[in-house]
């Protein structure tokens, strides 16, 4: 079982790793365990200086180490709350320049290097949009690409195959001459998604669709929270609302303005933190658990995220900063095809929402 760690076993770093120690400067651990000729920061003393009985150890001058003028005549009281409270306020000073300057960013890429990732695409048309999306995942990422491409729709098959014979070893493809189930085909969004997940061999998964591409590194920071312990993270969360009787699209597919059927919950976005479901085309799930919770029976992948999001156990997360997410447009499908297989995606929900 490639998912056997601990969830949480790469823990945050505590703020004194990441933006240095808020204190004096002054040893207050006494001077008894250092070596003799060694230094407060382990370094030799310089020759010709007088040495100091034991257990008597260096202060520097407070008040400079606090960021005041450094006088010599300002040496301040040990003892005084003033010093205090500026030693509070310099430190949270110095912690919020380094998250501007992508300490946070950078604690999370640390953090999930070890991590195995492995993004999953469902190739079955819009070329176009198959390269944008390719590409920004191995521009802007170090994850390996698994994508099966259902039957060279339109021409996207040999694009996915001219990306993979220029990326071996970022992106592995499989061909299959069977048609989408939207163009007639019996090539289904859950039978897909399946084999994906059963070929990739990563500790998280993302699911990914070809109408979205990466602007920047968005899969950290998804990652970053399935690692900190939740089972999945994505860049759009939704929440139901209680006792709306009319079903809109709202971060779902915002041309279906009446639903599918007109009935059930209203969905509305949510985040960042928890959230009851995730959607918009880019969600990173603990590959074990995705296994047994991906509808597989689902024809298209409308609505089949938020069936995925309810039948996993955990915490499902949208991250505090949106991740940089370029959406490409909507993918036609054929008007009557899309309210069958939405209809029946939509009922699963349903059911689901009401055995919770």
């Amino acid at each position: 079982m490639t998912d056997a760690r601990p969830p949480a076993q790469l823990r945050p770093a505590r703020l004194e790793g990441v933006a240095g120690g808020t204190g004096t400067g002054r040893d207050t651990a006494g001077g008894g365990g250092r070596a003799p000729g060694v230094g407060t920061a382990g370094t030799p003393k310089p020759k010709g200086a007088a040495a100091r009985p034991e257990g008597e150890h260096a202060r520097m001058n407070p008040a400079a180490e606090l960021g005041f003028s450094g006088d010599p005549g300002q040496h301040g009281d040990p003892g005084d709350q003033m010093l205090h409270a500026q030693r509070v306020w310099d430190g949270t000073l110095a912690t919020n320049r380094l998250d501007e300057l992508g300490v946070n960013s950078e604690r999370q890429r640390v953090e999930t290097k070890d991590v195995t990732v492995g993004v999953g695409l469902l190739v079955d048309g819009w070329p176009g949009d198959v390269r944008r999306c390719l590409q920004s995942v191995i521009d802007h990422t170090q994850a390996r690409v698994l994508a099966l491409d259902l039957g060279n729709v339109d021409g996207a098959g040999d694009v996915l195959r001219d990306l993979a014979e220029r990326y071996p070893e970022r992106i592995t493809a499989w061909h299959v001459a069977e048609q989408p189930h939207w163009r007639g085909g019996t090539a289904t969004w859950g039978e897909g998604r399946a084999k994906l997940l059963r070929l990739d061999e990563s500790e998280v998964h993302v699911l990914m669709d070809t109408d979205v591409a990466l602007a920047g590194d968005a899969l950290t920071p998804l990652v970053a929270a399935v690692v900190e312990g939740a089972v999945a993270a994505g860049w759009q969360g939704l929440e139901p609302s209680d006792g709306a009787t009319e079903q809109t699209s709202i971060g779902i597919m915002p041309q279906w303005r009446e639903g599918p059927g007109g009935t059930g919950p209203e969905w509305r976005q949510a985040g960042p933190g928890k959230v009851r479901a995730l959607t918009g085309g880019l969600v990173a799930v603990r590959r074990a658990q995705a296994i047994n919770a991906l509808p597989e029976d689902a024809c298209y992948g409308a609505y089949a995220d938020l069936e995925l999001s309810l039948a996993l156990r955990g915490d499902l997360v949208v991250p505090d900063e949106p991740p940089p997410v370029e959406p490409l447009g909507r993918h036609e499908v054929p008007s009557g095809y899309l309210d069958r297989e939405s209809r029946r995606n939509y009922d699963g929900v349903l059911r689901m929402l009401s055995a919770s």
